[in-house]
């Protein structure tokens, strides 16, 4: 199991970046959280198995329609198991 710390940044605010993310990590098994930052960004935590993780990513990088993704942080790391779902938060 791995964790991946992302921050989205572009248009990713009021497109429902963050419901489009949760729909997917939960259709994939994927843990963790999501949320808008006050500059702007999306920031999530996630975890999961790596290749759910990848899938994450690429939608990270292209977003849902309305989106305008102009860059992606990602910082890997090694799960800690602390979700118990995949949620939204405010």
């Amino acid at each position: 199991m791995e964790r991946v710390h992302v921050y989205i940044r572009g248009l990713v605010q009021g497109v429902f970046f963050r419901y489009h993310l949760q729909r997917l990590a939960r259709k994939l098994g994927v843990k963790g959280w999501v949320r808008n930052l006050p500059d702007g960004r999306v920031e999530a935590v996630m975890e999961g198995r790596k290749e759910a993780l990848e899938q994450m990513l690429d939608f990270c990088r292209r977003g849902p329609p309305g989106a305008v993704v102009e860059g992606v942080e990602a910082e890997w790391g090694k799960a800690e198991g602390q979700f118990r779902d995949f949620e939204v938060r405010y």
